[in-house]
């Protein structure tokens, strides 16, 4: 073949550089162009949603180098947002060289387990992933040349450490600049972050998304009646109006929930903030104060001394028991057990009452710890069967009488949260996630708002672990009980000891 012949051959790498280049100002058309929709892992999809197709090309008109595009997006759960989050990344890095950018969520996990596995998916499907190396904290350039100037960073923010979002500058090419779960990331990193918006002749991209969960800070401040809406392009999408969500799921947290009007609903599903200040059922600072080790609330000899127990109920979960005299949650470590059977168990929590003399045993009966409890019994324990879906005991508690409580289990963690106030937990990273990552919502009781706390299944399907420390501390509140009269050290040896076999049976 003639050599000018040869010459004329297009390059395929070329063609495929110059086509993704065109889409620069047109995210839709990349998204469309770099992912076989219909085929492999996409078989059954032929692209974005309605309203990803409206994010999407709301970006493409909106983008200039005299202003900054600040989009927000709130939302209910389930609508496709990290796929979403994903595209405008691969889009921004693809089409415009020495693109840079910081990607941070409400927390790590977030960060770490969603946005940025979707965006390893996202990117393994993408026709030009040979472009980008993606690792646990960045995507970049695999051109050794421009590894440091075209990437973008998984950043987890620190409001003492705001280097990362302070020093984002890029002049005359591309910043990205996107937050996940952004009711999550706190007022400074806002504030840190605007001093990226100063570089002149730069497309700078500002995107955030996330559940509305609080009704202040700087996400609320993004929409309707927030002090910086008029800078903000914000968008509320309802999980109800997206077509690839749960309908029946959805349908079972306005009816559990106490209707679409519930704070529940409406930050989860509709996607509109709570008519309260937050949903979070226990605040962070509660937690802290209780876990800080100068706090001393020691009990007495003559408090209580009382056993929670929660049962695993899932593969994942596991049992928890955990104990508490008086104030004092602290001085005795929880038992935490996986793959235990309800016998096994109740072998563990009698070795334990051997060891202690519990005033009383409080067991979440419901599903396996029904046969916890029927051992424990027969084994002739103090135990009471807390079933969380019963009736509240305690109808109303606070000073002013005004709280009311839809079922036994919104009762117990109520009462717990009024005790924290005064009382003291061990510095347990899963008991404090566990106390301060339910949300709540409210149903009618009687003519009234009642508080009702989020479900288990319904946080595992939000990307959380079933809260068992949690609901295992709650557990020691299921009833009032009288003052001990032992005589007793508190301590961690045996109060007595004893040949007593758990698994005999009785003569």
């Amino acid at each position: 073949m003639p050599q000018d012949s040869v010459s004329k051959i297009p390059d395929p790498e070329t063609e495929l550089v110059e086509t993704i280049a065109a889409f620069d100002h047109d995210p839709l058309g990349f998204v469309m162009f770099a992912f076989e929709w219909g085929q492999g892992d996409l078989a059954g999809h032929t692209g974005p949603l309605d309203w990803q197709r409206e994010i999407l090309t709301e970006i493409g008109n909106s983008l200039s180098p005299d202003r900054a595009l600040r989009l927000a997006v709130a939302s209910g759960h389930g609508i496709g947002k990290s796929a979403l989050v994903s595209w405008i990344i691969l889009w921004a890095m693809s089409t415009c060289v020495d693109t840079i950018g910081v990607v941070t969520a409400n927390t790590a996990d977030q960060l770490k387990q969603k946005t940025w596995v979707q965006l390893s998916k996202w990117h393994r499907l993408a026709i030009n992933s040979h472009w980008f190396a993606v690792t646990s904290k960045a995507i970049f350039s695999v051109d050794p040349e421009h590894e440091k100037t075209w990437r973008i960073d998984a950043v987890t923010w620190n409001e003492t450490r705001t280097e990362a979002f302070a020093g984002l500058h890029n002049e005359g090419k591309r910043i990205v600049l996107l937050y996940d779960e952004a009711s999550g990331v706190p007022d400074v990193i806002w504030d840190v972050s605007t001093g990226a918006l100063t570089d002149k002749n730069t497309e700078i991209i500002w995107p955030v998304f996330g559940n509305p969960t609080r009704n202040t800070g700087r996400f609320r401040e993004c929409f309707a009646g927030g002090r910086f809406a008029h800078r903000w392009n914000p968008r509320q999408i309802d999980s109800r109006q997206v077509s690839i969500t749960n309908k029946e799921e959805i349908a079972e947290w306005i009816a559990d929930y106490g209707g679409e009007d519930s704070d529940f609903v409406r930050v989860r599903v509709r996607g509109i903030f709570p008519r309260v200040g937050t949903s979070q059922f226990i605040s962070s600072d509660l937690v802290n104060a209780a876990a800080n080790p100068i706090r001393d609330a020691s009990g007495t000899l003559y408090d209580a001394l009382v056993l929670g127990v929660d049962v695993a109920r899932f593969g994942d979960d596991k049992s928890v028991l955990r104990i508490r005299r008086g104030r004092d949650a602290r001085s005795i470590a929880p038992l935490k057990y996986r793959g235990l059977d309800t016998m096994q168990l109740a072998a563990k929590i009698a070795e334990l009452h051997v060891r202690y003399q519990f005033d009383a045993i409080f067991i979440d009966g419901g599903g396996l710890g029904a046969g916890v409890v029927d051992r424990c019994r027969y084994l002739k324990l103090p135990v009471t069967d807390v079933q969380f879906g019963a009736k509240a005991d305690r109808d109303e508690v606070g000073n002013d009488g005004r709280i009311a409580y839809a079922n036994k289990r919104a009762e117990i963690w109520g009462v717990m949260r009024e005790w924290l106030a005064g009382g003291m937990i061990d510095d347990d990273p899963e008991l404090k996630e566990d106390l301060t990552a339910v949300e709540y919502g409210y149903t009618m009781k009687e003519g009234r708002d009642a508080v009702i706390p989020e479900k288990k299944e319904h946080m595992k399907k939000r990307g959380l672990a079933s809260p068992d420390d949690g609901d295992a501390l709650a557990l020691t509140f299921a009833y009032p009980v009288a003052p001990s009269d032992h005589t007793e050290q508190f301590s961690q040896t045996p109060i007595f000891t004893s040949e007593y076999d758990p698994y005999a049976r009785p003569r």
